[in-house]
């Protein structure tokens, strides 16, 4: 199979997968806005409790999709990311320029854009990095429906732009969205990650004992403080990619087996999970408060200029090329695209507004739904414009 023909089939499964989430969210919008929201909210909160011995961890459901299946996503991330930087896109300076530059430009800009209509308000400047992120499902979604009207180079553009994306918002939740550190649980988490480099090294092939230390490592960093899904970014790292000759590669076994689990379940339960808004009694007042007006803001105008503006300068200066098929007015479309955050948005916003915790809790999904519908619907106009066959 070729090159191509790989990556055609790759991006009509993201495609699918945004369809798939769109779904989801209508659905959990509309049984939470109806008179069957106490079962979707009695469901989220339901107490789900594991224990071994003395070790026992408890939460609601809401929080086992979040900290405990949103790990997978993040150890399927690693692993894509993995790959990429010894093996594809990433692994080639020349091709990470303009997708490195448009992505730096992706995060920082909506950021600001965040602190700047939040900087006054000190309970929610702890949102400032939930426009940062972008949904590549969704975004790739949007462009499959122009088909092969948008040249291949731009949805790889777009793709490795996300994996950047997706690695920056790993290294953010790292740095800014930990606290109540456990010393102890950080050196046995430390402990596990120094036996998974010891297998790595030592030429392992299995992937069952990755898998097990990996198990006890997010156990670790869940009561560590430290957010459990870095566990899965971390094991990912240290499954080996190369292999010697004949023998499949354990980090391409997995790879391949989670992905459509992940695309398939994993993100559209997610979705379901988090996406349901009570629309009761919003009016003008809620969108215009400082978080979902930050969050929109950021995601439909901070994501566009950041994404364009650094494209078009790494371009202007001489350092990267405009990707080949592709014209300015689609660039635009994908920078416009890139404001869908949705799946890491409501992520990064479970992890600043704690359900049950912060009073804001719940204002972050209304910014990222509306902020992310504008991207798609007005992306997907400048798209359809650019990419318009011209009139003989």
């Amino acid at each position: 199979m070729s090159f191509r023909n790989v990556l055609t089939r790759f991006f009509r499964l993201e495609a699918a997968s945004g369809l798939l989430l769109i779904a989801a969210a209508v659905l959990a919008l509309t049984i939470n806005n109806s008179p069957l929201a106490f079962l979707y909210n009695g469901l989220l909160t339901t107490p789900v409790a594991v224990q071994v011995g003395a070790l026992e961890i408890a939460k609601p459901l809401l929080l086992w999709i979040n900290d405990g299946l949103m790990a997978l996503f993040f150890l399927t991330i690693g692993l894509e990311v993995k790959r990429e930087v010894l093996e594809g896109h990433l692994s080639h300076p020349s091709q990470i320029v303009l997708p490195g530059m448009a992505a730096i430009g992706g995060m920082l800009v909506p950021a600001l854009v965040y602190w700047a209509i939040n900087r006054h308000h000190p309970e929610a400047i702890g949102g400032w990095a939930i426009p940062m992120a972008t949904d590549i499902a969704f975004a790739l979604g949007v462009l499959a429906l122009l088909g092969a009207r948008v040249p291949l180079t731009l949805k790889l553009f777009l793709m490795t732009l996300a994996i950047i994306d997706d690695l920056g918002a790993i290294i953010v939740i790292a740095l800014f969205y930990s606290a109540d550190l456990s010393t102890r649980s950080l050196l046995m988490a430390a402990t596990c990650i120094v036996i998974l480099i010891a297998m790595n090294r030592a030429g392992v092939q299995k992937l069952s004992p990755f898998m097990v230390v990996g198990l006890i490592l997010w156990v670790c960093v869940l009561k560590s403080g430290v957010h459990a899904t870095l566990a899965g970014v971390t094991l990912a790292f240290t499954i080996p990619l190369r292999t010697r000759e004949g023998v499949p590669s354990p980090a391409r076994a997995l790879e391949h087996t989670l992905h459509p689990w992940v695309i398939y379940g994993i993100l559209p339960l997610f979705a379901f999970a988090n996406a349901g808004v009570p629309l009761t009694g919003l009016g003008l007042d809620s969108f215009l408060h400082s978080v979902p007006l930050g969050i929109a803001t950021g995601l439909l105008v901070g994501k566009t200029v950041g994404v364009f503006g650094l494209a078009w300068l790494a371009i202007a200066v001489g350092i990267a090329k405009l990707p080949e098929g592709a014209n300015w007015g689609q660039v635009l479309g994908v920078a416009v695209l890139c404001g869908i955050g949705f799946t890491m948005s409501l992520f990064v916003g479970s992890l600043a507004f704690e359900p049950g915790v912060s009073p804001l809790a719940g204002m972050d999904r209304i910014g990222i739904l509306a902020g992310s519908f504008f991207a798609a619907v007005i992306g997907y106009a400048v798209m359809a414009k650019a990419s318009a066959k011209p009139l003989l």
